[in-house]
């Protein structure tokens, strides 16, 4: 068994295990994205010291990595849960893992869609702005009432 002393003043000698603080460094984290993880299952629990402290892998920054380049490339968290599983599996596991990212493709191009439509209504309605107009009141505003209006009288119906 390796033992390590800390040569930061106040911690204690502890056998082997990462830190919370080391592994979120390393990994470019919080340490409550960490336990957040953990609860969440894409982290293995890891093991606790005597005085309770976690002590983490050295595995455990390539999860934490693993898991945020997934999120950058916009899987859920569900979704890279079964990444993770899919990580440690054999050839058949890319064939899985290359239907998810095609999925998450055709998701992102529909999310792209929308986002255009959401730009093209927004840069026509700072466009209406510019126009000379008999009221007082703002386009913007007035449409954005309006569509409050209807969402709420179709939620009364």
């Amino acid at each position: 068994m390796l033992i390590e002393l800390d040569l930061i003043p106040g911690y204690r000698v502890h056998a082997g295990g990462v830190r919370t603080s080391e592994v979120a460094a390393q990994a470019h984290v919080n340490t409550q994205t960490l336990r957040y993880y953990e609860r969440r299952g894409l982290l293995p629990q890891p093991e606790r010291t005597e005085s309770g402290y976690r002590a983490y892998t050295p595995e455990a920054v390539r999860v934490v990595r693993f898991v945020k380049r997934a999120q950058q490339l916009g899987f859920t968290l569900d979704e890279i849960e079964e990444l993770l599983h899919l990580a440690q599996g054999g050839p058949a596991s890319c064939a899985e893992a290359k239907a998810m990212a095609r999925t998450r493709i055709a998701d992102l191009g529909h999310r792209i869609e929308e986002l255009v439509g959401m730009r093209d209504a927004l840069t026509r309605l700072v466009d209406t702005c510019d126009q000379p107009r008999a009221e007082r009141d703002c386009p913007i505003l007035r449409d954005l009432e309006t569509a409050a209006a209807a969402t709420t009288s179709a939620a009364q119906k």
